[in-house]
Order: structure tokens, then C-alpha cells, then sequence
């Protein structure tokens, strides 16, 4: 009897051990990647699909994902080395580029499509029209950033000069507005979720319109990476995008709370029944881009919004900061 236990004991120990050497060789298979983000958002739900549903790991890879708030920040860190992808607006590789890097930065794979933000009034407004807006206090976004720019833009679209028909406020860094207008600066502000579903559910603002829907479609955040890493390591940003092609059908295909469920430990301190709310508006206007692909007409839209803010140091061609090679052999 005794003899049977300890065979069965040794078994067991070996078994353990095997799975324990199985992982450790798969953990060290993985290629670490490091990724940064702009900021925290909803907004980007198929990056954290990708990462909680596992698609970065069945293709080797390990993301080690970072929040590095602002986009200058963010390209600061990818310029140095810091990071080997960023996920940010489309406008900062044209920043970037018009300063003459000698290590173009190229956008080789889209996130979202469009604006990301909304319209926050600190009143409830039964019928909002825009020309509300006229003579108020608008809390905007940073200045050259794309939030702002097509904040701008959308205000122009409907007869509304940003500058001189209302007391435009964009001195705030971006992390602390949202606490600007909860204090009581600004009779509308604009919004990226979870925050404005947030501050409408604790009665702080209600949204009231859209700045996605308003402003078309555009390579609004997208994967980029120096034109170097993607000569020197083509497989790994290939393997990249065809996970992220994953979590963009996941995002579409699955029910608003299979995916709120998903993504929900990078949001750990909201609500899963809100985080699905935020996915559903998202969803429903198309925020999300359906394949990782940047065509060129939302290229031109993105420049044409640009040059309207006057943040436009030249016009960029799109085959020079655009490499969709990845995303087509991903669609094949």
C-alpha cells in the first residue's frame, strides 16, 4: 500500500514538474513587445481584447503595455527607444516627419476611425442644437492634439468660430479636465469615455452630442512603430497586426458584454454594465475600425482637418507614413 502511494506521490511530482518546465519554456518562447499608449480609454477596447482573449500569445508574443499620457510624451518615448510601438494619433508621425526625423515614424495599423470624444453640457439639454455652444465657455482639448482639432473642426461645420464665438479653454493639461470641469470650469467640455458616460450617471454633465459621428471618418489612433523596427523585425509587427485583426472581429462579432467582460480588468473601477453602455455608443457609431487597415481618403481627411486648425506643418504624402503591407497580408 505504502509503495503504491509513494508511486502515485512520484507520479504526481513528476507530472507537476513537467507542466511547471512546459510553462517556464513557453513564458520564455514569448517575444516580449513593449507598446504605449496615449491614455486609458474604452475607446481602445480591441488592444486590451487582444491581450485578455490571448491573440497576442498565439502569436508568440508578450505585450508589456504602458499608459504614457499625452501624444508628445508618447512619441518621446518611441523616438528614444522607450517603447517599440505606439499607439497614438495619426497627426503625431506628421509632427514628427515635418521636423525631419531621420527614422520616419510610419502608421502601420488602425485602431479607431473616429473621433473618440463627446460632448458634455453641465445642464441637461432636452433639444441641443450646436449653436447652444455660442457665448459659453467651451473646455476643450490640448491644442494641436487630435481631440481638438477635430473639436475645431466639427464647431466650424456648424457655423461656429471657435476663437471668437465662444470662451475657448485649452491650457489644461489632458489628464487633469476632466477634474477641471467636475469642479465647475466650462459650461460644456469634451469628453473621451469611460468619463462622460461617468460624470453623466453622477449628474456632473450630461452628453448631448458626438464628435465622432460629426466629424467623418480618420485614422484617429493607430499602431506606429520607427521605419527601422519594422525593416529590422517585419514577422513580429506582422504577427502584431494579424492579433489585432483578431480583437477587432472579437470587438464586433461577440455580444457588448462578452466584450465588457473582457476588457474589463484595465477598468477595474467601473462598472462592467457601464463599460458595456460605452462599448454599445462605440459600436454602434463605428469608433472601432473593422480591419487594421488606414486608407488613404481617411489619410486626406485627417490632413484636410489639420490644415483646418491651422496644426498642419506640410502636407504629407501617404505612402511615405503609411505601410499597410502587414495589414493586407493579415485580410489574405
Amino acid at each position: 500500500m505504502k509503495k503504491r502511494v509513494k508511486s502515485s506521490l512520484l507520479i504526481f511530482i513528476t507530472s507537476m514538474m513537467v507542466l511547471f518546465i512546459a510553462a517556464c519554456n513557453d513564458s520564455e518562447e514569448l517575444q516580449t513587445v513593449k507598446v504605449g499608449e496615449v491614455t486609458r480609454s474604452i475607446f481602445y477596447a480591441p488592444q486590451y481584447v487582444a491581450i485578455t482573449q490571448g491573440f497576442f500569445e498565439e502569436e508568440g508574443l508578450n505585450i508589456e503595455l504602458s499608459t504614457v499620457a499625452g501624444g508628445d510624451k508618447t512619441m518621446t518615448a518611441l523616438l528614444s527607444g522607450g517603447i517599440d510601438i505606439a499607439l497614438v494619433g495619426s497627426e503625431t508621425s506628421i509632427y514628427v516627419s515635418a521636423q525631419g526625423a531621420n527614422d520616419p515614424i510610419k502608421n502601420f495599423a488602425q485602431l479607431t476611425q473616429t473621433d473618440g470624444t463627446f460632448l458634455v453640457a453641465r445642464e441637461e439639454i432636452a433639444d441641443f442644437s450646436w449653436d447652444m455652444l455660442e457665448g459659453s465657455t467651451f473646455l476643450g482639448q490640448r491644442k494641436g492634439g487630435m481631440p481638438q482639432m477635430a473639436g475645431e473642426f466639427v464647431l466650424k461645420k456648424h457655423g461656429i468660430d471657435p476663437q471668437a464665438d465662444l470662451e475657448l479653454i485649452q491650457n489644461i493639461d489632458f489628464a487633469n479636465i476632466s477634474t477641471a470641469f467636475a469642479s465647475g470650469t466650462g459650461d460644456f467640455v469634451q469628453l473621451f469615455e469611460p468619463t462622460a458616460s461617468v460624470f453623466e450617471e453622477e449628474g456632473i454633465g450630461h452628453i448631448v452630442a458626438s464628435f465622432g459621428t460629426e466629424s467623418g471618418h480618420l485614422p484617429y489612433t493607430v499602431f506606429m512603430a520607427k521605419d527601422s523596427f519594422l525593416k529590422e523585425d517585419p514577422e513580429t509587427i506582422e504577427k502584431f497586426t494579424r492579433a489585432l485583426k483578431k480583437a477587432q472581429d472579437f470587438v464586433y462579432e461577440a455580444s457588448v458584454s462578452e466584450v465588457a467582460e473582457a476588457i474589463h480588468p484595465y477598468f477595474e473601477d467601473t462598472e462592467v454594465e457601464l463599460i458595456a453602455t460605452v462599448v454599445e455608443r462605440y459600436r454602434e457609431q463605428e469608433s472601432f475600425a473593422k480591419d487594421p487597415i488606414l486608407d488613404e481618403e481617411e489619410w486626406n481627411n485627417l490632413q484636410d482637418i489639420m490644415d483646418e486648425a491651422g496644426e498642419l506643418p506640410k502636407r504629407m504624402d501617404y505612402n511615405e507614413l503609411v505601410d499597410t503591407t502587414f495589414a493586407e497580408k493579415v485580410l489574405e
